[in-house]
């Protein structure tokens, strides 16, 4: 029955580049249909096509699913609830929230009236139900397939844009195969809790998470698309080409 719902609920496969990247979203309610490892080896196997600093290839992928996934989300509820957020990442991710100039502070404000007040019904001042919706990023939204990407420290900023373009070849993999992602930065705040129960190396840096499997369509979250902006509002150009 639950693979039925998700031929169903699932959009058509894309094929193209372009297809991938307009069908592409965050995805914020998963189905728990299972991924086949042999489907997420070919993703992985296919991302690491990916251009790297000199072909360093920095990145490491750690996959997790079943009872080691169920053990990684308590650890993490727990970090959170005991108020186990780290003061400092392991790399300058972000600015504060009060620190944001603009353009990008704006930008920022919007998406999240959006998400919370406009798709979840949920106000500035309701801390709770806020902090609610946010748990659910530490059981990567219900996906049956939770992946932490680290980098190692030793190519500097280099392996951050490296890493950078593998996620972003993973995610328009993912959806030519008709499965949907979501990138967390929220794994960030916990990588102590991560580097225990992954037993990460210390010469590798956590970048983000990945949630990864069938979208939940009839889902609220999932009918969220944000805007972009328009190429003149990001584009320069120096040449002798008039309009």
């Amino acid at each position: 029955m639950t693979e039925q719902r998700a031929a169903s609920n699932a959009p058509a496969s894309a094929v193209t580049v372009e297809e991938a990247l307009l069908t592409r979203r965050s995805v914020r309610a998963f189905l728990p249909t299972p991924v086949p490892r042999n489907e997420v080896e070919r993703l992985l196997a296919l991302a690491s096509r990916s251009a790297s600093n000199s072909n360093c290839q920095p990145w490491h992928v750690h996959v997790v699913t079943g009872e080691p996934k169920r053990r990684l989300t308590v650890a993490l509820w727990e970090a959170l609830d005991a108020g186990g957020r780290v003061a400092e990442c392991e790399y300058p991710y972000q600015p504060a929230s009060d620190s944001w100039p603009q353009p990008y502070g704006g930008r920022r404000a919007a998406f999240g009236g959006v998400l919370y007040r406009e798709t979840l019904g949920i106000e500035a001042f309701d801390a709770e139900r806020r902090l609610a919706h946010h748990r659910r990023n530490y059981d990567f939204f219900g996906a049956p397939v939770g992946m932490i990407l680290t980098v190692s420290r030793h190519p500097l900023a280099s392996g951050l844009v490296d890493a950078g373009l593998f996620l972003q070849a993973l995610m328009l993999l993912a959806r030519q195969a008709g499965l949907d992602t979501c990138a967390q930065a929220s794994f960030i705040d916990f990588y102590p809790v991560l580097r225990r129960h992954l037993d990460l190396p210390d010469d590798q840096i956590v970048v983000c998470g990945l949630a990864l499997g069938h979208a939940d369509n009839h889902h609220r979250l999932n009918g969220l698309r944000t805007p972009r902006e328009p190429v003149p509002s990001f584009t320069t150009w120096h040449g002798d080409d008039r309009r």
